[in-house]
C-alpha cells in the first residue's frame, strides 16, 4: 500500500506514520465482532483478556520487528519463516493466511448480506423500493455482494483495496462519535455483569482482531534509514487498537447490553448493527454504511491476496485459483456452516494461534542464524515465549473444539 509520507525526512512523521500502518492493519472488520462477545463475559472480564492478548502481540510484533532486523533484504512473513525454519515454516505461514482469509471472507460475506438488509430498512428511500419485495433478503443482498466482488478481484482492482485503510480509519471515527453522543443512553449497570462461565468465550474473535505482524516488514520499509524508530512505532501502532478495543466495548456495551445482544439473531450481533437499532438511528445508520465499506475493501485486499498465493506460491492456474477463492466461502454460508461471530472466532485461534507460535520460533532462530545487526536487541525470553506458544496453542484447541461441540 502506498503511503503519501514515507519519504518524509522527519524521524517522528515516520514513525507516525509506520505506527498508522500496523494500527490500520490491525484494526479491520474484526473489531464488530468483539463487542457481543465481551459481552458474553462480562465487560470486566473481557477487558482484561483484550489487555492481555494484546500485550502478547505487543511481544510477538516486537519479536517480528528484531527478525526483520536481522535480516539483509526485504521479504514477506512465509520469506522470513522459510529463511529461519525452513520449508515447514513457509508451509506453516501459508497454511495460517489461507485459513485466516477464508475465515474473513466467510465472516464479510455473512456480515455483508446482514448489513445491507439492516441499512435498506433504515433509509426511507430504498425501505419504500425493497422492503416487502423477494429483492429484500439477507441472502439476495449477499449474493449481489459476492458477484460484484468476485468481478473485481478477478480483474485485480488493487485501487480498491487501497481505500481500507481510509475506509476504516473513517468508521472508527463515526464510531467514538457515536459512542460520545451516546453517553447519557449509557446503562451503567451493562457494564458491571461478570460471568465466569463463558470468560473464554472473547478469546478467537480477539486473537482475531489484533492480528496483524503481516505489517511488521512495511512498517520497516516506511522507516527506511531511521531504524531507530522502528520499534516505537511498533510499540505505538500495537497499543493504539488495543486502548480503541476497550474503550469500544465499553460503549456499545454500556448502550446495548448483554440482554439486548440476545435478542439479536446470530448475524445481528455485529456491533454496528446493535448501534443501529440502540443508537441515534442516523449515526448507527452511518457506522453501519461505513462497516459495510470496510468489510467490502477488506475482501478484494484478501481475495486478491489469496489468489496472489495460489497462482504464485501453489502454482495453481488462475481460473482454478479463481474459483477456490470465491466458491469456497460462499458454500460455507450456503450451507449454513458458521455465523459471523464463529467465523471469527476460529479463524482467530487457528489462524493467530499458528502465526504467533511461528513467530516465536523464528525469533529465537534468527538470534542466532541472523545476518546483521539489529537496530533493537530483546532478551531471548525463552520462558515469555512459551508462555505465548502455550497460550496460542490452548487457542487453537478451545476454537476448534467450540467450532465442533
Amino acid at each position: 500500500m502506498a503511503h503519501p509520507n514515507i519519504h518524509t525526512k522527519h524521524p517522528t512523521r515516520k514513525m507516525l506514520v509506520g505506527a498508522a500502518t500496523l494500527s490500520g492493519t490491525v484494526v479491520g472488520a474484526g473489531i464488530l465482532g468483539i463487542p457481543y462477545v465481551v459481552s458474553q463475559s462480562g465487560f470486566l472480564i473481557g477487558s482484561a483478556i483484550i489487555i492481555l492478548i494484546g500485550l502478547v502481540f505487543l511481544a510477538l510484533n516486537l519479536f517480528m520487528g528484531e527478525i526483520v532486523l536481522r535480516t539483509r533484504g526485504f521479504h514477506q512473513l512465509t520469506g522470513y519463516m522459510e529463511k529461519y525454519l525452513g520449508k515447514w515454516g513457509k508451509l506453516g505461514m501459508l497454511f495460517s493466511m489461507t485459513v485466516g482469509i477464508y475465515g474473513a471472507l466467510v465472516a464479510y460475506l455473512i456480515g455483508e448480506g446482514q448489513s445491507i438488509k439492516t441499512l435498506v430498512e433504515q433509509i426511507p428511500f430504498l425501505s419504500n423500493i425493497f422492503v416487502g419485495t423477494g429483492l429484500h433478503s439477507t441472502f439476495v443482498y449477499m449474493i449481489g455482494f459476492f458477484i460484484f466482488c468476485g468481478i473485481l478481484v478477478w480483474l485485480g482492482m488493487d485501487e480498491v483495496g487501497k481505500a481500507e485503510t481510509f475506509v476504516v480509519a473513517i468508521m472508527v471515527l463515526v464510531i467514538l462519535i457515536i459512542s460520545a453522543v451516546s453517553i447519557p443512553k449509557m446503562n451503567p449497570s451493562y457494564l458491571s455483569n461478570i460471568n465466569f462461565g463463558s470468560a473464554l468465550a472473547p478469546l478467537g474473535v480477539i486473537i482475531f482482531a489484533f492480528i496483524g505482524s503481516a505489517a511488521i516488514p512495511e512498517v520497516h520499509e516506511i522507516v527506511g534509514k531511521d531504524k531507530k524508530v522502528f520499534k516505537h512505532a511498533i510499540v505505538l501502532g500495537t497499543l493504539a487498537p488495543m486502548i480503541l478495543y476497550v474503550l469500544f466495548c465499553a460503549a456499545v456495551i454500556g448502550i446495548v447490553g448483554f440482554s439486548n445482544f440476545e435478542m439479536l439473531s446470530a448475524n445481528e450481533k455485529i456491533a454496528t448493527i446493535a448501534l443501529s437499532y440502540y443508537s441515534h438511528p442516523i449515526l448507527g445508520g452511518l457506522a453501519n454504511l461505513l462497516a459495510i465499506l470496510a468489510m467490502f475493501t477488506s475482501f478484494i485486499t484478501l481475495g486478491e491476496a489469496l489468489l496472489e498465493a495460489y497462482t504464485y506460491d501453489y502454482k495453481i492456474p488462475r481460473k482454478i485459483s479463481f474459483l477456490l477463492v470465491m466458491f469456497v466461502p460462499l458454500l460455507i454460508v450456503l450451507f449454513d456452516l458458521t455465523s459471523f461471530i464463529s467465523a471469527l472466532a476460529i479463524t482467530g485461534a487457528v489462524a493467530g494461534g499458528i502465526d504467533g507460535i511461528l513467530i516465536v520460533l523464528a525469533y529465537w532462530k534468527a538470534k542466532v542464524l541472523g545476518d546483521r545487526k539489529p537496530e533493537y536487541s530483546l532478551p531471548l525470553m525463552k520462558g515469555v515465549g512459551y508462555l505465548i506458544m502455550t497460550l496460542f496453542a490452548f487457542g487453537i484447541v478451545h476454537g476448534v473444539w467450540s467450532a465442533i461441540f
